[in-house]
């Protein structure tokens, strides 16, 4: 198996005991596993063994001998998904890996844990488990087909194809069919829900893929899922992972700088427009398949999108504008809407809605299971517009998510920290969470104070990167604050000049929506006046996935991009050497649950700009900057575009946060680096 000469049969067996102080067993395979002879250097010819990544193995290999808590950040081209990986692996152990999105779970199902199962040659069964939205469920996909209203053309073609799929299908998990549109109407009519399931009284509950993926991943040794499903089985019991967890002995949790806003998501509670007009549909279409003429269906749906329609707007009210972008989601604080007469009428309107259905659906309800699961819903919507119309619990935060299709009345905890620690304090296991941004002091207290893990162990372990000879910084200091009028402008003449050094290969990463549109305007107004062959990407005008391709293979593009392009994004080489954000990152005092956690800071006699706000900025700078540099070899300028970064005295703090990157001091310097590295490509 290893250089250590244990066998496969003792790796699988081996059992935390009384350690002694040196390393314990595990450490010790760990550390032969990434030694320069060892199966990993055998099974790939390029690998070099880096301090930083077997610093990490073996903190996270002692964490799961010692049954620990540990919290590590670390930076980018460590390896910690090995570093992680090789430990659980080596260990025997039942483990559970949580990750951010469903792209970096298929990665690890798909790529790095069959690699590292064959490297180390450890015969481990692995599954993947997703949320039943992901997967094809084949009562509503034959429901769709004799009765679903399809929008358009390629919706029915869409469906067509779903349809072949689906003979063939062995998981069902509908990421397998290649370029559907992630937004097509038609994945809401052939995927499930928790509100639609119909569960074991389902016709084809024996064949159901949702079913035979929780119980794949009840037989694993390790199952990948991600951290909205985690958070949802916590508050709803409804993904399986409930009953999973227990039964693991390591649980990691990567891309753990997502978990907190996860949680408060799906801890939550919520009640959409959207929901109702989904219930609506379903009423419409069940109804006049299965009990046409009984009750006027076609009348409760009008009545339940008439709610729908009247709460929408009693939500956007006339001042949605009010100095917010309406294009993108708005959050509205509780207390701009809640206690209003007419938003109580559209509250009392919903209540009617769930109440007529109640009505009409009890006759029909012995008729099928169907008509069971659409009358609990209704009597769930209905609990819910009698809640929302009542005053929230003290610990708790309403607002208001506003959208140009919908509107979504939330009610959530400020943070996952008793969540947690109702989870840590079961069944003792080791718990590992990592990512390259959980903080800027050295107790990571960014992550580890609302996420409850306050006892874990912390490390943090730098990048390999050679930044000071490879990256530049640059804050320029004669340029217009963010408050200016002049400031957007003034971004887009320096992207523009900073592309022209360089042909192209350039970020501009906003901080809003308004931003996003400003800039993008006026870079294309200054490449046309200039007459310069460069494009603009702008999000928005197509998918993020559909951007990143064309940004990759045209050199000649600069790509604006707001909130989803700040991380996660991975452009390798050069063709990505230029990232400018627009302006320090700090989170917009008047959004809810900012506004709450600051009233809690302050009661507390905390200073709200130094615990808060700073810390926010510093981690979504690491994040927005650490899209630079992603190779060895890579190569790049880094410039934020608010003199604040250079003149406040926060600024310091702000700086340190990044990779120590060489500054520069003017914007000739930066423009002569880009030109430079373009010199370099010829």
């Amino acid at each position: 198996m290893i250089d250590s000469g244990l066998s496969n049969d003792q790796a699988l067996q081996w059992q935390p005991e009384a350690l002694p102080e040196g390393p314990s067993e595990l450490e010790q395979w760990v550390a032969a596993a990434f030694d320069v002879g060892g199966p990993l250097a055998r099974s790939d010819a390029g690998y070099k063994p880096r301090e930083q990544q077997l610093a990490m193995s073996q903190a996270v290999a002692k964490a799961i001998a010692r049954r620990e808590t540990l919290v590590v950040e670390a930076g980018t081209g460590v390896g910690k998904t090995f570093a992680y990986l090789v430990p659980a692996l080596l260990s025997g152990g039942r483990a559970l890996i949580s990750t951010a999105t469903k792209n970096l779970q298929d990665q690890l199902f798909m790529r790095d844990l069959p690699r590292l199962c064959q490297a180390l040659q450890v015969p481990v069964r692995i599954a993947l488990l997703k949320g039943r939205s992901s997967y094809l469920c084949l009562h509503r996909l034959d429901q769709a087909r004799h009765s679903a209203e399809l929008p358009d053309r390629r919706a029915v073609l869409a469906l067509s194809r779903i349809e072949r799929w689906a003979l063939q299908t062995q998981t069902g998990d509908l990421a397998e069919i290649d370029g559907l549109d992630e937004r097509s109407p038609v994945l809401a009519l052939v995927s499930s829900t928790r509100d639609n399931c119909l569960g074991a009284e389902c016709p084809e509950y024996r064949a159901c893929h949702v079913v035979k993926a929780r119980r794949d991943a009840m037989d694993a040794d390790v199952v990948v899922v991600n951290h909205h499903l985690f958070f949802a089985d916590m508050s709803l019991r409804d993904s399986g992972v409930a009953e999973l967890l227990p039964s693991v002995e390591i649980a990691v949790f990567d891309e753990a700088h997502q978990l907190a806003e996860a949680g408060v998501q799906f801890l939550g509670t919520m009640l959409g427009t959207s929901q109702l007009l989904d219930f609506g549909r379903d009423v419409l279409g069940l109804g006049l398949a299965q009990a046409r003429g009984l009750q006027d269906w076609q009348g409760l749906q009008a009545q339940i999108e008439r709610a729908a329609r009247e709460l929408r707007l009693v939500c956007a009210g006339s001042t949605v504008s009010g100095g917010r972008d309406p294009r993108g989601i708005v959050k509205l604080a509780w207390k701009e809407r809640a206690g209003r007469p007419e938003f109580m009428t559209g509250l009392a309107a919903v209540a009617e809605a769930a109440a007529s259905a109640i009505e009409m659906l009890t006759t029909v309800i012995e008729t099928s299971p169907d008509f069971l699961r659409l009358h609990e819903r209704a009597v769930e919507l209905k609990q819910l517009a009698d809640l929302f119309a009542q005053e929230p619990e003290p610990a708790d935060v309403r607002w208001i998510d506003l959208s140009p299709n919908q509107a979504r009345l939330v009610e959530s905890p400020l943070d996952i920290r008793a969540a947690m620690q109702e989870q840590l304090a079961a069944a003792p296991k080791a718990w590992i969470f990592t990512s390259a941004t959980l903080g800027d002091d050295a107790k990571l207290s960014w992550f580890t104070e609302p996420a409850g893990l306050d006892d874990a162990i912390v490390l943090r372990v730098g990048s390999p990167f050679n930044y000071a000879e490879n990256a530049r910084l640059y804050i320029p200091r004669e340029f217009p604050k963010p408050n200016e009028p002049g400031h957007p402008l003034a971004v887009a003449v320096l992207a523009a000049d900073c592309a022209r050094a360089l042909g192209g290969r350039t970020f501009v990463l906003t901080t809003t929506l308004r931003a996003l549109q400003s800039i993008g305007d006026a870079l294309r107004s200054e490449f046309e006046s200039g007459g310069d062959a460069l494009t603009v990407l702008q999000q928005g005008a197509a998918p993020k996935r559909v951007l990143l391709q064309q940004f990759i293979t045209d050199p000649r593009a600069v790509l604006v991009g707001s909130a989803s392009f700040w991380e996660g994004i991975d452009v390798p080489g050069d063709s990505l050497q230029c990232v400018l954000i627009d302006k320090l990152p700090f989170p917009p005092p008047n959004d809810p649950l900012v506004e709450a956690r600051v009233q809690r800071l302050e009661a507390a006699g905390r200073n709200a700009f130094a615990h808060y706000f700073i810390a926010e900025a510093a981690i979504a700078l690491k994040q927005g900057g650490g899209r630079l540099i992603r190779t060895e070899q890579d190569r790049g300028l880094l410039i934020v575009c608010d003199p604040r970064m250079a003149s406040m005295s926060y600024g310091r703090r702000l700086r340190e946060a990044l990779p120590p990157m060489t500054r520069l001091a003017e914007t000739r310097q930066a423009l002569d680096w880009l030109a430079e590295l373009a010199q370099d490509r010829v």
